[in-house]
């Protein structure tokens, strides 16, 4: 079983979507029994609250259920029984490094690597473009799974 933690600031807007794109993905393709996706904050701010309307709206624009969530933040024990936790831009990765005593198992990952890039993905909360941010969380998961199955995971 291969555990995936999505994070982003206030897990409300790119990590949540992320959970509930990769989870779609990994259905699709007869992979759940693979995985367990769950999504994270890096900060407080949003503890307890719903995903943002914009993720559920453009969830359900491209027809992706909606994985039910709340706001939690990370902790070390969500560090310890993680295999992958990834962040969505470069501030996330500067915390989780904070947070989780920079990382000493080499688990922290910055989304875009994945599919060959360095950029941030853009947080909605501030741009209100959920549509760009839904094309670079699809273009993420995208190439973590040709990432999973180039590393013989999948």
């Amino acid at each position: 079983m291969i555990k995936v933690l999505f994070i982003c600031h206030g897990n409300i807007c790119r990590s949540t979507l992320a959970e509930s794109v990769f989870t779609h993905k990994v259905n699709s393709l007869g992979l759940a029994h693979n995985f367990e996706i769950d999504s994270f904050a890096t900060s407080r701010e949003e503890i307890g609250n719903p995903p943002h309307y914009g993720t559920v709206n453009k969830l359900r624009e491209e027809h992706i259920p909606l994985v039910p969530h709340h706001a939690k933040q990370i902790t070390w024990k969500d560090y310890e029984r993680a295999d992958y936790i990834i962040g969505m831009d470069t501030a996330n990765i500067r915390n989780l490094n904070r947070m989780l005593k920079n990382d000493p198992d080499g688990k922290v990952y910055k989304f875009l690597s994945f599919a060959g890039s360095g950029r941030d993905i853009a947080d909605p909360w501030y741009t209100g473009d959920f549509e760009a941010t839904y094309r670079d969380v699809v273009e993420g998961c995208n190439g973590f799974l040709a990432y999973l199955r180039r590393e013989g995971k999948i």
